[in-house]
């Protein structure tokens, strides 16, 4: 699934070509990819098309178009989307065939660059788009990344800021750790304590900190707490650097490129090889319905 760094490469090349653009025209091919979305295909063609977007905007693996219903800059709802498993968005010229497991078409004109396509793409079908009210953000900060408005989509309000995010409350990310009970993993993937981390990353921030998976957060020390988050903070900065992580053609960007973060990875997808650290073979362990790569001489239980 994709995480923040892939999400966010993503959100960056749509930036400069739909700030600003009109819809001229929407077609959804495969209703599934509006499961998210309250009405049907045709609700959601007649309630984008004829609309301006503003700028894309993140948070965690969430991301949104704001439509801008009159021109003053003041939008009340937002195209918001999440990729799930498989998800595209890609940016074509006008005109372009229709893209393998194309879902939905939407038909640009930008003042700029003139008109174009952003094509959702979805192989496995658990992604989708849909419009949603914006409401204001509980804090009084921006909603995400990208846009300094103090809104975000309602289906999305319930999903924490990330790591990078300087809005991010991060005493109480602390206070929460201190009190739990559950293995530290568990609780980097929790979308509503702090968004973006996945699979992927989780394992390579437990890698660099030295924490083993199933540590109970509460045993962590203050120290190993600040170790663990600027790791966090770390790997996903050098992921976004690398374009993301792309083990297959499913993760790309706007362009259809794919990340090479794949290539910098420590943990992660590396069951057999030598730990880049101690040169122990990093192992694969039943982790819920996930799994968990690490390395039994630097990641112990302590």
């Amino acid at each position: 699934m994709p995480e923040l760094p892939e999400v966010e490469v993503v959100r960056a090349g749509l930036a400069p070509a739909v700030t600003g653009a009109t819809v001229l025209a929407v077609a959804v091919s495969d209703e599934r990819a509006l499961t998210r979305h309250d009405g049907d295909a045709s609700d959601f063609e007649a309630r984008v098309t004829g609309r301006r977007l503003g700028a894309a905007v993140r948070r965690g693996k969430f991301l949104w178009l704001p439509l801008d219903a009159d021109g003053s800059g003041g939008a009340h709802e937002a195209v918001v989307g999440h990729l799930g498993m498989s998800g595209q968005l890609l940016l074509r010229v006008s005109g372009a065939p229709p893209e393998r497991h194309e879902r939905i078409r939407i038909d640009l004109a930008h003042p700029v660059h003139g008109e174009l396509a952003v094509v959702f793409a979805d192989q496995r079908t658990f992604g989708s788009l849909a419009v949603d009210p914006l409401v204001a953000t509980a804090d009084g900060e921006p909603g995400g990344f990208g846009a300094d408005e103090r809104v975000l989509p309602a289906q999305v309000a319930h999903i924490a800021r990330d790591a990078l995010d300087p809005a991010l409350d991060e005493a109480r990310v602390r206070a929460r750790l201190a009190a739990s009970s559950s293995a530290v993993k568990r609780l980097l993937l929790d979308q509503g304590l702090v968004s973006g981390i996945g699979n992927i990353y989780a394992d390579e921030a437990l890698w660099a900190a030295r924490i083993h998976p199933e540590t109970l957060a509460r045993s962590l020390s203050t120290r190993a707490v600040t170790r663990l988050l600027a790791e966090v903070r770390s790997v996903l900065h050098k992921a976004l650097v690398e374009g993301g992580t792309s083990f297959d053609a499913q993760y790309v960007n706007v362009n259809g490129q794919a990340g090479y973060f794949a290539h910098s990875l420590h943990a992660y997808g590396r069951e057999g090889e030598p730990c880049h650290r101690c040169g122990t073979a990093i192992t694969r362990s039943a982790f819920t319905n996930r799994s968990s790569h690490i390395c039994p001489r630097c990641q112990r239980i302590r």
